[in-house]
């Protein structure tokens, strides 16, 4: 690696450190594929430039953290945490789609979507815990 190759990825590394303000975990959990809209709030005044991308980018069309990440040429992880600001902010948010809808609207009880959904989070999030037994 040159020189300037070795300044400019110092350079870049620099910034993304600034940007996050030195965080490295965003607040929500938000996985690669977790599709985001514009929302009714506002960022902070000392929010990046970055911030008003994404808003920008969210406004035009719903977009998943990695397609943000893309677009503008940061790491996603940095990305998270900008996403994670706005959604505290209610600048951001994560819509929920027909099928993971909260109930059945003719029983008032959870989809089945939903249910599975949930589950499969949970498992994602918790794969080594055992099931409680049997109540009998």
């Amino acid at each position: 690696m040159t020189w300037d190759g070795r300044a400019a990825e110092e350079a870049t590394f620099v910034r993304t450190y600034t940007l996050t303000r030195g965080r490295t975990k965003p607040r929500h959990l938000l996985g690669l594929d977790t599709v985001l809209e514009a929302g009714s709030g506002r960022p902070g005044p000392a929010q990046a430039e970055e911030c008003a991308e994404i808003l920008a980018l969210c406004r035009a069309h719903r977009r998943s953290v990695t397609e943000l990440a893309g677009r503008l040429g940061r790491p996603v992880t940095a990305v998270k945490v900008l996403v994670s600001d706005l959604l505290d902010a209610d600048a951001l948010v994560v819509p929920v789609t027909a099928p993971y809808a909260a109930s059945d609207s003719d029983t008032g009880r959870p989809s089945t979507q939903l249910l599975a959904a949930v589950s499969a989070g949970l498992k994602r999030k918790f794969p080594n815990a055992t099931r409680y037994p049997q109540a009998g």
